[in-house]
């Protein structure tokens, strides 16, 4: 998985890391990272200002790939950039990083399939989904 620079993300959030996120080691449950991720995701695909899916659709994770590289620590904040790296015709494909105290903890790569709410296909994204989801692509990079 290739690292961006945060600066470089499009969408930028923060979460509190809660004393009931550690573990017996002292460090953030590996299990909290993917709540931390799903933070960032939420504000992306679940804006109420410019809905993604449409009426009889909604997201679900086709694949999550997630890279540890530093344990999180309790008390204190993490940053949450968040990403596309390419658009489908029902599908993106997301990067994000979590970040604490300037250094980089954990980098995710997701892909999210826009599907049908009752028979679970999947469904195209709208014209009007992808224009808004173009804003948040990340600068091309090659992997």
């Amino acid at each position: 998985m290739s690292t961006f620079h945060f600066d470089v993300f499009p969408l930028k959030t923060t979460d509190k890391i809660r004393y009931s996120d550690t573990d017996r080691q002292g460090h953030v449950n590996n299990a909290v990272f993917s709540s931390f991720l799903e933070t960032g995701r939420v504000e992306l695909l679940y804006n109420a200002s410019c809905p993604l899916h449409s009426a009889q659709g909604s997201f679900v994770i086709a694949s999550l790939k997630l890279d540890f590289k530093k344990e999180i620590r309790w008390p204190g904040t993490i940053d949450i950039g968040t990403g596309l790296l390419h658009i489908g015709k029902s599908s993106i494909r997301i990067m994000q990083q979590l970040v604490q105290n300037e250094q980089c903890v954990a980098e995710a790569e997701t892909v999210i399939v826009h599907v049908d709410a009752e028979t679970g296909k999947s469904l195209p994204l709208s014209d009007e989904a992808k224009a808004i989801l173009h804003g948040w692509l990340l600068p091309h990079q090659e992997h």
